[in-house]
């Protein structure tokens, strides 16, 4: 790779149940806070056994933004928003810049804005008529609202990428980005990933039997990826953002290199729509190692999927240690915030980011007793002090999606 397509980052952005910027979020890792909490407005929902999820609160985004831009916006995409605005003025991007043909978006999510939709078919299936319906209410609610939102709210004229791949949304655009740039067809991508809470989620993971359903009255106890008592996961919501450039544009203008995404690699397992494949874990994390020219032994921490899932978790650890053929450093954030679905790999990476900056290792809350089942790993159950130098990032997705982002300081 030349150094005119070296990728670097240098801006990120959160929004998430333990905090609404970088660096509360951030404090909130190191702090060990839950953002879960018992949701009595699903007591209504006949049957849901997980009554347990993780939300963003503390942000009126009515007020953060006027009327005339959030129109289009549902509550994902002014998620999406809010965390790309932290990026960018962290960048310290030029607002002419962001008008260029060569700046792009790539932003994912699970779906559209589950409310919206709610509405919007509610009121045609049930009442049998479109009278009061809200015009821009499916600019709110399309699969790619948060891509094309963030491209209105900047003006950006470049490649859009709608990465709606569930689990995987947030690391994929990440990835994508990425790609766009060392391939040299754009110079800057913002990128990331967006979930909003909904029911309906909950729902679906309950009906798949994948959901935390003993942990109702004690909430911040749940979810607990790898640990034997665990039962499942949550839902949350949330979004994480990057700025994406070249190393040569970043340093040409002055900016402040965050870190540089070393390696990125995506496949498909090829064999269960639902159910996480050791093999296809493996095997992307290997691409990712050889996209970025990396032995596993150059990797200090692996940030990992860890939903809190029985087979979700055993997979994965079993695939981690048969790359890395050693205890590698581990540890799941979900125990922090639930499973932000669309928005986990951009909100993961934006704090991995932050963890080779600042010197630590998050841990995996809610770990007291590993799953002897899981692989032999050195599983992160504190806070360390640490200065990794380079991190890898995994997410797995619903139809045997994989991902796996390699990130490191810049030389």
């Amino acid at each position: 790779m030349t150094d005119q397509r070296r990728v670097v980052i240098t801006g990120i952005g959160v929004t998430s149940p333990i905090g609404n910027s970088v660096e509360e979020s951030v404090e909130g890792l190191k702090a060990g806070r839950s953002g879960a909490q018992f949701m009595p407005e699903w007591d209504d929902i006949e049957d849901l056994q997980c009554k347990v999820a993780a939300c963003v609160t503390g942000l009126d985004l009515q007020k953060v933004f006027p009327r005339k831009r959030r129109r289009t916006m549902g509550r994902v995409a002014l998620l999406a928003v809010h965390a790309m605005e932290q990026a960018v003025e962290q960048a310290g991007i030029d607002r002419e810049l962001l008008k260029s043909d060569r700046v792009g978006v790539a932003f994912g999510s699970t779906s559209g804005s589950s409310d919206a939709l709610e509405k919007y078919s509610t009121r045609m299936t049930q009442m049998r008529t479109i009278a009061g319906l809200d015009p821009n209410a499916y600019f709110k609610l399309m699969t790619h609202t948060c891509a094309v939102n963030v491209a209105q709210f900047y003006g950006v004229r470049g490649r859009i990428a709608s990465t709606c791949t569930a689990c995987t949304s947030g690391s994929m655009a990440i990835g994508t980005a990425y790609e766009e740039i060392k391939s040299g067809r754009q110079d800057v991508m913002l990128a990331g990933g967006s979930e909003e809470m909904h029911f309906t989620s909950a729902c679906t993971f309950d009906l798949l039997m994948a959901t935390s359903w003993g942990y109702n009255d004690r909430p911040t106890e749940t979810p607990r990826p790898f640990d034997a008592k665990r039962n499942g996961l949550i839902t949350g919501e949330g979004a994480g953002a990057v700025v994406l450039e070249t190393l040569e544009g970043a340093r040409a203008r002055g900016a402040t290199v965050l870190a540089e995404i070393l390696g990125y690699a995506t496949n498909c397992d090829g064999a269960h729509i639902s159910a996480p494949h050791e093999e296809g874990m493996r095997r992307v994390m290997k691409l990712a190692l050889d996209d970025a020219g990396l032995a596993p032994s150059a990797v200090d921490y692996v940030c990992g999927h860890g939903t809190g899932t029985e087979i979700g978790d055993i997979a994965e650890s079993q695939a981690t240690r048969a790359v890395f053929e050693r205890p590698v450093p581990i540890a799941s954030l979900k125990g922090y915030v639930g499973h932000t679905l669309g928005a986990c790999g951009a909100i993961e990476a934006a704090w991995c980011v932050e963890m080779m900056r600042t010197g630590f290792l998050a841990a995996c809350r809610n770990l007291t007793e590993v799953d002897p089942r899981c692989a032999e790993l050195d599983y992160v159950r504190e806070t360390r002090e640490a200065r990794p130098s380079v991190v890898m990032t995994n997410n797995f997705a619903f139809g045997g999606i994989n991902t796996s982002i390699l990130l490191g300081h810049v030389e």
